[in-house]
C-alpha cells in the first residue's frame, strides 16, 4: 500500500485534522473495513482508538459501508454515501468503492472514539499558533 492521507475528526473539539500515513503505517489499515477500529499507535496518537467511517479511491470514487468488498462496483442507490437524492424517490446507477479498504484508496475518514492523555492539538503541533494570536 502506498502513501495515503487520513482526515481525522475529532468530535470533542469539532476540528478535522490531515495526516499522511506512509507504507509503515499504511499496514495497520489495509483489509479493515468501514465501522472497524485502529489503534491510533502505528500515527503517533499512543492511547488513542480510531474508527473508520469512510474514505475514496485514486478516481474518487467513495467508499459505501453496505457494499462489501473492496472493489468498484456500479449500484443502484437512492439516499446515502456517495449520492445526494435532488428529487424524491430518484434513483442512480452510481461507481463506488467497497467498504474494504485496500491499495487503490488514497483517503481514509476516522473519527476519534477513545481519547489519550494528550491533546490532538499538541500532538499535531496545531496549539501554538493559536496561543501566540491570543496574547497578542
Amino acid at each position: 500500500m502506498a502513501e495515503f492521507n487520513i482526515v481525522l475528526s475529532d468530535k470533542q473539539t469539532g476540528s478535522s485534522y490531515k495526516l499522511t500515513a506512509a507504507d509503515a503505517n499504511a499496514n495497520v489499515f489495509n483489509g479493515k473495513r468501514i465501522g472497524e477500529e485502529v489503534a491510533g499507535d502505528a500515527l503517533g496518537f499512543t492511547g488513542y482508538t480510531l474508527k473508520i467511517t469512510g474514505g475514496s479511491d485514486k478516481g474518487g470514487f467513495p467508499m459505501r459501508a453496505t457494499l462489501p468488498g473492496s472493489l468498484r462496483k456500479k449500484i443502484l442507490v437512492k439516499s446515502g454515501q456517495g449520492y445526494r437524492q435532488t428529487e424524491p424517490g430518484m434513483r442512480k446507477r452510481r461507481t463506488m468503492r467497497g467498504n474494504e479498504i485496500a491499495e487503490d484508496v488514497v483517503q481514509i475518514n476516522a473519527v476519534i472514539t477513545q481519547y489519550g492523555s494528550r491533546t490532538v492539538a499538541e500532538i499535531m503541533g496545531v496549539g501554538a499558533e493559536e496561543e501566540v494570536v491570543k496574547a497578542a
